[in-house]
């Protein structure tokens, strides 16, 4: 087996749009929405990136770009089933995915168990075929007052993953 890593990033300022929905890990979550051309789900978004950059694909910006009516308001949960179908036609699985994600407000702990299993369940297709599974971690973590996340200006991602071909 060769094992592959990847690393995601993704920023986004909240919006002063009253009628835009907050959704992190494909979970609607009350508060202020983020400003993005899909439905701007950060930790999503470095899943996704985390996961085409293990498998050496491209970015997840080049495959749905901002340029494209068809992504204006997108759920990012089913932009990350398509991601798993590519693993797939790649012949990887994914083991696992690390996520952290960074933001003043709201409180997301109580949201986190729904951010896994949204993630798990669109990535599923692409789980290890023969063993355990596939293991998603969210972590929610404050940056205490520092920088434009800790002064509540948006919400910050970082994911990384572990695929294996076999």
């Amino acid at each position: 087996m060769r094992a592959r890593v990847g690393l995601g990033f993704d920023v986004h300022p909240f919006t002063d749009d009253p009628a835009r929905p907050l959704v992190l890990g494909g979970v609607p979550i009350d508060g202020p929405g983020l400003d993005g051309h899909s439905d701007a789900d950060v930790v999503v978004h470095a899943v996704a990136d985390a996961v085409l950059g293990a498998a050496a694909l491209d970015d997840l910006g080049t495959l749905f770009p901002a340029s494209d009516e068809r992504y204006l308001g997108a759920s990012s949960i089913g932009l990350l089933a398509e991601v798993a179908g590519r693993v797939v036609a790649a012949r990887l699985w994914i083991v696992n995915v690390d996520v952290v994600v960074a933001a003043e407000r709201p409180v997301l702990a109580p949201h986190v168990r729904a951010m896994v299993e949204n993630i798990g369940r669109a990535l599923h297709p692409a789980r290890e075929p023969m063993g355990d599974g596939l293991h998603v971690s969210v972590k929610p973590k404050r940056a205490e007052g520092l920088g434009a996340i800790g002064r509540a200006e948006g919400i910050a991602a970082w994911a990384v993953a572990l695929l294996e071909s076999g």
